[in-house]
This record gives structure tokens, sequence and C-alpha cells, in this order.
């Protein structure tokens, strides 16, 4: 066997519950993660060994530094110290560029860690509660890509997070599937009550309840649309405390120091790719080109296809990101195989950057119990925009480990078609694909179209706010119909329905 094999030798799960007392800030759930981590490897006092500890980016509680601050907790001293930029991605990336280091012989025992406590921090400052955590900071990110993820276009006119961008994902698989309205809301409900069950026998999960198909589907006064077709049971959740670990490092540095043969987690294969940066760049709103890119190079990498794989954790802030992965993975849509180890973002809990640290720390507990199998972790920046997969097994790799260059995927995928963009569109229009979002009363807000003038240019564009037109959004199917669109002084254009 290769000695320079680069493998998961431990990994630590810590959730932060709802009634703890004394709540602890990001940097010591990430200091509890490690050790934990430390602790599942079996192998005594690994940390003061660290060269390499990378903490993923923070949303809650930021320290100045974070990852020397999370050295200086764990009183160990590593060359080398990365925090990194903002993205979903960032685990499974930093997993793929400290195996390829590991296995070029650069780095010996490496450190993944983060985490949240975006309830503990919200609670507090509504109460007016000083919780005496460290100084909050604004670190500098040492790696990764730091460009914001909208344009000046998409937030005019209020596609400005999540919760209103994932939806024109959603209501364009809609029309790619051919579903009417309700077809697709029952579609959306089965999809994810399975994820609520995975979340309900799981441990580290926040919310640890089952729902059915017709819960998660069906607005109530509970269940309120966030973004049509979104209710709230199908959003990811990031008010949570939550916190996770991984230790990597070779086969041969596992052997010296002693870490027992089945504590070791092989990375099979991996992948890393971005879509066209913007949302509204894309060639459509059902398709990634960078998903298809690195899963196909993980696969390839690994030597195995997609029907091998037994256990999966697809990316799944919204049903829009499980479904585009699953499409683009070659997964099919009866395939009888969970699409989560860990319950997913809206369950188990969103913390972040930070999920797929815990989705891959499931994919190791699940593998090590289902020894020999094959899992493959997929994770998701920005608006289906920076992605990462790999492969992951308890039996070594089949074939020489060698990762691939991203930039030739990349190469490519920067190559690909995209629409002519317009920021001041007049006149005849068709949708392509829209959503409406929803206040905290439940009450229709805004509308969001993005529309082709007939010459096939692409803008966006918002709706008049009158509540018949929402609503009427929110029950007839939009996505082909025509209407006009004008640009105003304010900036923002209006997209009027025939």
């Amino acid at each position: 066997m290769d000695d320079n094999l680069p493998i998961i030798v431990g990994a630590g799960q810590v959730t932060q519950r709802p009634e703890t007392e004394r709540p602890r800030e990001p940097l010591a759930l990430m200091a509890e993660a490690a050790r934990l981590a430390e602790a599942d490897a079996r192998a005594g006092d690994l940390l003061h060994g660290l060269d390499s500890i990378r903490v993923v980016n923070v949303f809650s509680w930021p320290s100045k530094a974070p990852a020397h601050d999370l050295s200086n907790a764990l009183a160990v001293a590593p060359r080398e110290q990365i925090y990194t930029a903002l993205g979903g991605n960032t685990p499974q990336w930093q997993v793929n560029e400290a195996a390829e280091r590991i296995h070029n012989g650069d780095l010996n025992l490496v450190l993944i860690a983060g985490a949240e406590s975006m309830y503990s921090a919200r609670r507090a400052r509504a109460k007016g509660v000083d919780l005496g955590w460290s100084p909050r900071g604004n670190p500098t990110p040492d790696v990764g890509d730091t460009r914001p993820g909208i344009n000046e276009a998409e937030a005019a006119h209020g596609a400005t997070l999540p919760t209103a961008v994932y939806p024109l994902f959603e209501n364009a698989l809609r029309a790619h599937y051919g579903r009417s309205l309700d077809m697709h809301r029952t579609a959306l409900g089965e999809l994810f009550a399975p994820f609520t069950e995975v979340a309900a026998n799981n441990e580290h999960a926040w919310f640890r309840e089952a729902k059915s198909a017709h819960e998660i589907a069906t607005p109530t006064p509970g269940n309120r649309y966030i973004g049509f077709p979104y209710t709230k049971y199908m959003n990811s959740i990031l008010d949570v405390d939550q916190g996770a670990a991984l230790l990597m490092t070779s086969v041969g540095e596992a052997r010296r120091l002693g870490i027992p043969e089945d504590r070791w987690v092989y990375l099979w294969g991996c992948g890393d790719a971005t879509d066209h940066w913007f949302f509204t760049e894309r060639a459509d709103f059902h398709t990634s080109p960078a998903i298809r890119a690195c899963g196909q190079r993980a696969l390839g990498m690994a030597g195995v296809t997609i029907d091998d794989i037994a256990h999966f954790d697809l990316y799944s802030c919204f049903p829009s990101a499980v479904q585009i992965g699953r499409d683009m993975l070659g997964i099919a849509l009866n395939d009888s195989r969970p699409l989560t180890v860990t319950g997913g973002l809206p369950y188990f809990g969103g913390p972040g950057n930070n999920y797929v640290t815990h989705s891959i720390a499931a994919m190791v507990d699940k593998l090590r119990a289902d020894r020999g199998k094959l899992g493959l972790v997929t994770a998701n920046g920005w608006y289906v925009t920076k992605h990462s997969t790999g492969i992951y097994s308890t039996d070594p790799p089949q074939r020489d480990w060698q990762r691939t260059n991203p930039k030739i995927d990349q190469t490519q995928i920067d190559a690909g078609p995209h629409p002519t963009f317009t920021d001041a569109p007049s006149g005849d229009a068709t949708v392509e694909t829209y959503t409406v979002l929803f206040d905290r009363d439940g009450a229709p807000d805004r509308g969001i179209v993005i529309g082709r003038l007939p010459d096939n240019r692409r803008f966006i564009a918002n709706t008049p706010t009158d509540r018949a037109t929402l609503e009427s959004m929110t029950k007839h199917e939009v996505i082909g119909t025509s209407g006009t669109v004008a640009s105003t002084d304010s900036g923002a254009n209006i997209f009027t329905p025939s």
C-alpha cells in the first residue's frame, strides 16, 4: 500500500442545545470538536503533532484570528494556520486540498474545524446579554474566492439571500420536470420527509423530529411560505450551535502514530469546480455543469460509477440543491438509496459554511459501520456556485491516488454557454423563472422574475407589488407566460404580466 495515501483518522461533532445555561462561542465548540476527533482516532495525544490547522469561515462570532486562536485554545503550534473564505463547499474542498498535500509529503497531520453559535448569539443580542465571549473580529481569509456571491443587478431586485435565490432554481426545476404546482409541492414533501427521519435518529441533529411529506409541503401559519414554493420546513436553518472537526494524515504516518486501522477512512476520489459565478449568467436554472464535472472527476479518480455508491450526503440547503445534485450525478429520480447521512441542513442544522464538516464526519461513522462500502459527499457554496465532491471508503482505493488539477475542468466550464444579460430591458418579455417572497406575517411581499426578451437576452425584474398579482403567481404557472418589462428611475426593472 502507498504510505502516502491520505486518510481521515478522526472525526468529532458537538451540538450545543438551546437549553444550555452558559452557551459557548464557536471557538470553544471547535476546540471541543477537535478534541473529540483526537479521541476518535484512539491513539492518544495527536493534536500536539499538528502541522496544519484550517478553520472554516465563521458567520456568528469570528475571533480576530480564528486559526491562530484555535491553535492557542488547543495549546498547539502548527506551522500552518489557515482561515478560509465563505462557502459551503469549503470543508470538502479543504479535505481535497489537504489530501493532495499529504499525498505529496508536504503535510503530515491536518485539522479541519469549524463551528457556529448563531442560535446563542442571536438570543443573547435580543436580550441584551453579554456572554463574555472573545472579542469579535473581522479576520481576512487566507484562502478561497472572496468575490461577492451576487452582482448589482441581482441585489437591486432583492435577490440577495439564499431564501430568495434558491426558489428561482426550484420553479425552473418544476417546469423542467413538467409538473403542475400541486404535483411539485407534493414531490418536495416526499423528497424531504426521509431527511427528517434521518435527523430524528441522529444524536447531533438540531431538530430530532420526523415530519410527513404533507407537513413539510403544506403552507400553514407555522409553516408559512418563505420564498415560493418553499415553506419554512424546506429552508436551511442557520440558528444552530454546532461544531465539527476532522483529523487527516497519511497511511504511513498513521502507522507511525499507532492509529488503529479500523479508524482509517480513505479519500478515493475528489473533484472541485465552479459554475458561472453569478446566477443570472447560468445557461439555465435546472442544471449545474460544475456539479456534473466534479462528480465525474471524483468517480473517475475512484474508478467507480454512481451505482457503486452505497451512501450519500448531497448538499441540502434547499430542495433545489438536492435535486440538481442528484440529477447531475446521474442518480435516478426513483433511486431508493437515502440522499443524506445527517438529516440535511433544514433538519440536522445548517451551521453556516461548516455543515459539510458534519456530513463528512457522519459519513466516516457510517462507513466504519458498513465497512468496504463507498460514500459520496457533495458540497455547495453561494447559489449553486462553488462545488466540491469526495468519495470515501474504509478500504484502500483500487488505483493509484492522483488528484487532477481543478483548473482543467474549470477551463471547460468557463468556456460553456451563457446568455447575454441586459440590466435595462424594455418591451415584450417571457418568464424564464420566478419566485414570490413573503414577509414574517405570511403575506406576499415581492415578486422576482428572470425573463427573456424576444432577442433572447436575459433580464431580472420585480413584479407589481399588489397582493392580487403576487398571490396569483403562487396559484398559477408563470413560467413561459408573457408580459412587458421596463426600467425605472430607481434602477429596478418591472415586469408586468399580460
